[in-house]
């Protein structure tokens, strides 16, 4: 399983369309095997979904994210975890531990900052 992380740094982004870049953690049962950072491409309508469907992801995890994007990404069967926040490695070892809980909610506002704008 591929399992992307949107990065700033070693810290979850607030917004996965914003981030630096992703972490891509390649998972084997319950154990990382291995992780790569692939910068981001640049934020668009519709495209980290698809770009990152590409890559072979299947869970996505980030502080927040737009409404729109959760359901591009549910459409291409990617799992989407919002609310998370810390390094990537520890949460992405939560999420295969199971013990990490998505909350659920979307962005809604454009105009914030250092939040999750879309």
């Amino acid at each position: 399983m591929k399992i992307a992380v949107a990065s700033d740094g070693r810290n979850v982004s607030m917004h996965f369309g914003h981030c630096e870049g992703f972490t891509i953690f390649d998972v084997e049962g319950n154990k990382i095997i291995s992780s790569n950072f692939i910068e981001n491409p640049g934020h668009r309508p519709g495209y980290l979904p698809e770009f990152l469907k590409g890559k072979g992801v299947e869970c996505i995890i980030s502080g927040g994210m737009g409404s729109s994007a959760i359901d591009l990404f549910n459409g291409y069967g990617i799992d989407v975890i919002t609310g998370a926040s810390g390094d990537v490695e520890e949460v992405t070892k939560k999420y295969v531990d199971g013990t990490l809980i998505s909350s659920g909610s979307a962005c809604e506002k454009h105009e914030h900052e250092d939040h999750c704008e879309d």
